[in-house]
């Protein structure tokens, strides 16, 4: 699945005022991202427990729509109800999807051979390739070691979006999976180190923002670069931990704000991002795009053909 070895926008969903979906914003905002390697629709980054079923198809059918060069597409299809993520297999057009991003099951904290059932009743139903999601920070439990490698045996399983921020655990599931089995990372921060024991990429909130910067970052890694990427990873730190201060996507929507890409309307239980952190944040954008001026971070293309 080399298409999904880079950086994909795991996409927001943008409201207007009045907190229905707005389009002619996500159409911003797909320009914005146009360059990523591919996008990920209907992640929990897009607020997608609030969601409704028809929002969803929606939101999906205008992604595929305004999708010109035909940019590969992940589909969150994730829930703590095992038959209802294979009931919408056949409820969503997937026609124009590459593949399946599955979170863990959360709040019911199932045990690991619970885990391992419920990808692979998953797997064996799904139409399309399988991206496990572990994300224990919101789901209460962590896909251990054995868990992820076992599961890395299915045919239908490509790979493991990790968000747990483990470099023991990421070195350990890298090591004992196929080559071809991505470890792509799920935090922003980590996605440097993780490329450099043999991560894939990233699917990241961070590029929603700043694409070409942070999608420089991600191709100096994979090219071996580390130094650089890491330089230029460091001037995206700050910004990166801002993002998350207030919960996600509320600080991402608060820097897209800013960006003029969205406004920052999110649906309740989440609140909009503070005045402090909009203004916070604002410091901290300018000073990405003056650095990028500069040259601090190389061209996506160069990046992308560095020998």
């Amino acid at each position: 699945m080399e298409s999904f070895i880079g950086q994909g926008i795991a996409l927001v969903t943008p409201f207007t005022k009045e907190r229905e979906v707005d389009f002619p914003a996500l159409k911003k905002l797909l320009d914005h991202t146009k360059d990523a390697e591919y996008w990920v629709v209907n992640g929990t980054t897009a607020e997608s427990a609030t969601l409704t079923k028809n929002e969803k198809k929606q939101v999906l059918e205008f992604v595929k729509q305004n999708n010109p060069t035909n940019k590969p597409i992940m589909f969150g299809n994730g829930s703590n109800n095992t038959a209802e993520v294979i009931e919408n297999f056949k409820e969503f057009d997937l026609s124009g999807v590459d593949a399946i991003l599955s979170v863990c099951p959360y709040y019911v904290k199932p045990s690991q051979q619970g885990i391992i059932a419920h990808y692979t009743a998953i797997a064996d139903a799904s139409p399309l390739p399988v991206l496990l999601y572990n994300v224990p920070g919101r789901t209460g439990v962590n896909m251990n070691v054995d868990t992820i490698v076992e599961l890395s045996k299915h045919k239908n399983i490509f790979g493991v979006k990790d968000a747990s921020a483990d470099l023991t655990q990421a070195m350990r599931v890298i090591s004992a999976t196929p080559d071809n089995f991505l470890y792509i990372s799920g935090d922003d921060a980590m996605t440097v180190p993780i490329i450099s024991i043999g991560g894939s990429g990233v699917i990241t909130v961070l590029g929603n923002v700043v694409p070409q910067e942070f999608g420089s970052t991600v191709q100096q890694a994979l090219n071996g670069n580390s130094k650089q990427a890491t330089m230029q990873m460091s001037q995206l730190l700050d910004y990166t931990d801002a993002l998350f201060e207030e919960g996600n996507p509320v600080g991402v929507k608060t820097a897209l704000e800013i960006a003029g890409i969205c406004n920052k309307t999110v649906r309740l239980p989440l609140m909009e991002g503070s005045e402090l952190l909009q203004s916070k944040m604002s410091v901290m954008y300018d000073q990405i795009k003056i650095s990028s001026k500069k040259s601090m971070f190389v061209s996506n293309f160069d990046a992308r053909h560095a020998i």
